[in-house]
């Protein structure tokens, strides 16, 4: 589904990304996790071209991010989107005057009648828990955090891209909205890839991730199951940050 090579990733003057290498499956849910400012969020932007995120490459080898078989590493956020890439973002704005209809509907010009995507976004704010006078609304508009993150996921889901990035979903929300979002997740995830950045173990009771993955400054440093993830929620990083590179265990997919 997407492979990545070699990525290095700055920020103005400052190296964020550091040689990240990792084949990501079609069908298979991903979590991202390590300490703050460790790259997490800019690893996501970056795979969706940010301009902010300038791709570096090593002079002994060249960045590549391949997507579904076809390099897309030259390519602006628009027509990576139209390749198949969908990012969720950490802090959604408010889109004054755009209600979630209207912004879907241009979205899917030309590929859904607009009846069909009102059946499809009613049915889906349905199992998120959304309500109809929410989604008349202009976009994010006096929403709870949780709703904002709710609409997010919504999107995603109507959009329905192979490729599904989501910076902290679980940020900001209440029990009961975790579990409607992680649950939901779960449940419609056949035939995805999803990259899901979070700090906390709770979202991962409900999405049942295959692989997770620590990035510590910049750098991927381990792989493992779910349990490592747990293992972090109770211990910390501070393992990770003491663990010399020759004793991390290889990271392959």
């Amino acid at each position: 589904m997407l492979k990545i090579k070699n990525l290095s990733v700055s920020v103005g003057s400052k190296k964020i990304i550091k040689n990240f290498s990792f084949e990501f499956k079609k069908g298979k849910v991903y979590v991202v996790m390590g300490p703050n400012g460790s790259g997490k969020s800019t690893l996501a932007y970056a795979l969706m071209a940010s301009p902010v995120y300038k791709v570096e490459s090593p002079k002994s080898v060249k960045s590549s991010i391949t997507f579904l078989g076809e390099n897309i590493t030259d390519l602006d956020a628009q027509k990576r989107a139209e390749k198949g890439v969908f990012l969720s973002f950490q802090n959604p704005l408010s889109l004054s005057g755009i209600t979630v209809f209207q912004l879907l509907q241009l979205a899917l010009s030309g590929k859904v009648d607009p009846v069909t995507l009102r059946r499809k976004i009613l049915s889906t704010a349905k199992e998120l828990h959304l309500t109809e006078e929410l989604l008349r609304r202009s976009v994010n508009e006096n929403a709870s955090g949780g709703e904002k993150k709710k609409l997010e996921v919504l999107q995603a889901a109507v959009l329905d891209k192979p490729l599904q990035i989501f910076d902290e979903v679980d940020t900001g929300v209440d029990v009961d909205a975790l579990k409607r979002i992680g649950s939901f997740l779960h449940k419609n995830k056949k035939n995805k890839t999803y990259i899901v950045i979070t700090h906390y173990y709770r979202l991962l009771k409900y999405l049942k991730p295959d692989t997770v993955l620590i990035l510590n400054q910049g750098k991927l440093v381990k792989t493992g199951t779910a349990k490592l993830a747990l293992e972090i929620e109770k211990n910390g990083y501070g393992l990770e940050s003491r663990r010399s590179v020759k004793s991390i265990r290889s990271v392959k997919s």
